[in-house]
């Protein structure tokens, strides 16, 4: 098999993650580590294995309607939902092209038998073109997990507390690919220094994003830049990736310089270094997490960043001295859903799986419960989630307040990505009583 061709890399991988389920992220990583693939090619191959993910169950409903059976073998049916979705879904790709293309792919790949049936269904539904838009613009209002391509338990749960309109805004944000944002790094650089040299030397378009959860001048939406291993401002610590979501937890522990700060679940690090920035380094802040992988990578951006006021532990690592009176601020930012960020994770919507609702809460319960108790007299605590889902939010916190005494809720926010346009995410803030 060539390395050259992204459409073979496209069908591998995602041959790869129906028989092994390991994140198409990191199949894709390890695919370019060993290409030597254009960056035009490599930007179809990523976009050919999220698109097909993202709009299998629209794709597969496509299938059905010119088969009997799902076709045999599995890649078979990979190789029809990427030719269908380069004619529906890819505007820059003429059509005789996609279907050219995707029966080639087919004879490739040992399906030359079969060459002949993928043939005859992509022209039939190139025939149909306009019609067959009409029939997915109905589908999405009479059938949405199928149009929107998502499972039809979540979205009858997103029916049933917001309604159609809001809902079919969720399905159409998670099913647009996301967008990059850059947080300013302060305790390196000033925003101006790093537009002047965004603009100047390394090519990158981009706006400021402005929201009420953090300061001015702090997030840029980066509409378009070099690959980020080769920005020197990257590399330099001047700017960290993050969506301006993420920054509602930590902006609302209100931390202040000379505090000891307690984050419980850090990696990667985008929060924790966000919280060193607003201290100006001028405290400490003890970062935990369970992941060996994960730890590090959460060390290499504490480096990166100069965020020098943290220190890196094992979760189940004793506290350091310094650490053992109690903190003055609590984060703890639980596992979750991820509900809330389905359109950076491309696959979780087909991982879910309804009992994950009833799975997680009374984890993050116990993790809440267990961070209290290393609060201060007069202390705050902020649990926060990227969760959608009332069981991993509010409830969670209510099961809270009723079980541990001497909390008081001070402020609670969901951020909605039909309402705020960024990720959702869920914040709550509470005090312990002095």
């Amino acid at each position: 098999m060539s390395a050259q061709k992204p459409r073979e890399i496209a069908v591998r991988i995602l041959q790869q993650h129906g028989r092994s389920g390991c994140y198409l992220e990191t199949l894709l990583e390890r695919e370019f580590a060993n290409r030597a693939l254009s960056p035009a090619d490599r930007r179809l191959c990523q976009e050919l294995v999220y698109g097909v993910t993202r709009w299998r169950a629209t794709l597969d409903w496509l299938i059905g309607r010119r088969t009997a059976a799902p076709p045999q073998p599995a890649r078979l049916m990979d190789i029809l939902r990427l030719g269908l979705y380069q004619i529906l879904w890819l505007d820059r790709i003429p059509d005789h092209a996609a279907v050219h293309e995707t029966v080639e792919l087919a004879k490739r790949l040992g399906l030359s038998a079969q060459a002949g049936f993928v043939n005859a269904i992509l022209r039939a539904y190139l025939r149909e073109l306009h019609v067959t838009r009409d029939l997915l613009k109905e589908l999405q209002i009479t059938a949405p997990h199928l149009g929107w391509s998502h499972p039809e338990w979540l979205v009858r749960r997103w029916l049933d507390r917001w309604g159609p309109d809001r809902t079919r805004q969720l399905l159409h944000w998670n099913n647009t690919p996301a967008r990059n944002y850059a947080r300013i790094n302060r305790l390196k650089v000033q925003p101006a220094e790093v537009l002047q040299r965004w603009r100047n030397q390394e090519n990158v378009e981009c706006d400021v994003f402005a929201r009420d959860w953090y300061e001015e001048d702090l997030v840029y939406e980066l509409r378009r830049h070099p690959p980020l291993a080769k920005m020197d401002t990257f590399v330099a610590g001047w700017f960290y990736v993050q969506d301006p979501s993420t920054l509602l937890a930590p902006w609302s522990l209100q931390v202040q310089p000379g505090q000891r700060v307690l984050d419980a679940c850090a990696a990667p690090g985008g929060k924790t270094t966000y919280l060193a920035q607003l201290l100006g380094n001028e405290g400490r802040i003890l970062a935990l997490d369970t992941d060996p992988e994960r730890l590090q990578v959460l060390r290499d951006n504490c480096e990166r960043l100069g965020a020098s006021c943290v220190e890196v532990q094992p979760a189940d690592a004793s506290l350091p001295d310094w650490a053992r009176d109690g903190f003055d601020r609590v984060l703890v930012d639980a596992p979750c859903s991820n509900t809330g960020v389905m359109r950076r994770r491309v696959d979780l919507r087909w991982r879910l799986q309804g009992e994950d609702l009833h799975r997680l809460p009374p984890r993050q319960l116990q993790l809440l419960r267990q961070a209290a108790s290393r609060v201060r007299p007069g202390g705050l605590l902020v649990y926060s989630t990227c969760s959608l889902e009332p069981e991993e939010n509010e409830q969670v916190v209510r099961a809270f307040m009723q079980t541990v005494p001497g909390f008081v809720l001070e402020h609670e926010r969901i951020l909605l990505p039909f309402v705020d346009g960024v990720d959702g995410a869920y914040v709550a803030r509470l005090r312990r009583r002095s």
